[in-house]
C-alpha cells in the first residue's frame, strides 16, 4: 500500500509540473501575440535608393499618404518607394525629416505611421487596386478581414482559459484543464488561421501590383511572432488536456484499489 501512495506522489508531481509548462508557454504565447498585434514590422518594403526617391517630392507622398481618401494603391505605391512597413493596425513609410523645396537634399530620415481606421479594416478590396469600378475581389476582401478579427479571437480564448486554470485551482481539481487546452487549442487554429490569411493577401496584393525591379519586400519580426505563437498554443493545449485526462484516469485507478 505504501509502494502505490509513492506512485501516486510521483505522478503529482509529474502532472504539476505538465501544467507549470502548460502555463509558460501560454503566458509566453500571449505576449508573443500581443506584442506581433500591436507592432508595425509584418511585412517590410526595402527600397534601394530611398532618399532619391523621395527628397524631392516626399512632402506630397506623405500628404498622399496620410489623406482621407488614400486609397489601396496610393498607400502600396508609397509603401514600395519609401521603405513603408505594414501591421495589422498600421502602416508606416521612412520619409526626410526636412522635405520642403527650398531645403537641400538630406539623409536625415524619420519613419512616419497611420492608423488604419476601423472603416478601412472592413473597406471592400477591389480587383484592380484604386479602381472603384473593377468591381469586388472578396478573396482579398475577407482575407483582410480575418486577418483583423482571429488574433483577438485568440487572445480571448486564451484569456478565458486563463480564468477557467483558476477556476481549476481554485477547485482543486486537474479536470477542468481540459477546457482550458480545448480552448488554447481553438487559439492556436485562429492564430494558425492569421498567418495564413495575411500571406494569401500579401501574395494576391502583389499579383495586382508587381514589386517594382528595386523594392525587396520580406516578412518582418511581427510576423515571425505571430508564427511561433501558434506552435506555442498547440503545445499548451495539448500538455493541459494530457495532464487533466491521465490524473483523471489515474484518480479512477487508485479509487478502484482502495476499493478492492
Amino acid at each position: 500500500m505504501f509502494h502505490y501512495s509513492s506512485q501516486g506522489t510521483m505522478m503529482d508531481n509529474r502532472f504539476a509540473t505538465a501544467l507549470v509548462i502548460a502555463c509558460v508557454l501560454s503566458l509566453i504565447s500571449t505576449i508573443y501575440m500581443a506584442a506581433s498585434i500591436g507592432t508595425d514590422f509584418w511585412y517590410e518594403y526595402h527600397t534601394l535608393s530611398p532618399v532619391e526617391n523621395v527628397t524631392e517630392n516626399g512632402k506630397s507622398i506623405w500628404e498622399e499618404f496620410v489623406s482621407e481618401e488614400a486609397d489601396e494603391k496610393t498607400y502600396t505605391d508609397a509603401l514600395f518607394r519609401c521603405n513603408g512597413t505594414v501591421g495589422l493596425w498600421r502602416r508606416c513609410i521612412t520619409v526626410p525629416k526636412n522635405s520642403h523645396w527650398y531645403s537641400p537634399p538630406e539623409n536625415d530620415m524619420t519613419t512616419n505611421c497611420i492608423s488604419f481606421s476601423l472603416s478601412d479594416q472592413f473597406m471592400e478590396k477591389y480587383i484592380e487596386p484604386g479602381n472603384h469600378n473593377s468591381g469586388t475581389d472578396l478573396n482579398r476582401t475577407y482575407l483582410w478581414r480575418l486577418q483583423f478579427l482571429l488574433p483577438f479571437v485568440s487572445l480571448g480564448l486564451m484569456c478565458f482559459g486563463a480564468l477557467i486554470g483558476l477556476c481549476a485551482c481554485a477547485c482543486r481539481s486537474l479536470y477542468p484543464a481540459i477546457a482550458t487546452g480545448v480552448l488554447h487549442f481553438l487559439a492556436g487554429l485562429c492564430t494558425l488561421g492569421l498567418v495564413g490569411c495575411y500571406v494569401a493577401g500579401i501574395e494576391l496584393l502583389h499579383k495586382k501590383l508587381p514589386l517594382p525591379d528595386d523594392v525587396r519586400g520580406e516578412f518582418g519580426w511581427s510576423f515571425c511572432l505571430a508564427c511561433v505563437s501558434a506552435p506555442l498554443q498547440f503545445m499548451a493545449a495539448a500538455l493541459f488536456i494530457w495532464a487533466a485526462r491521465t490524473n483523471r484516469k489515474e484518480f479512477t485507478l487508485l479509487k478502484a484499489y482502495r476499493v478492492a
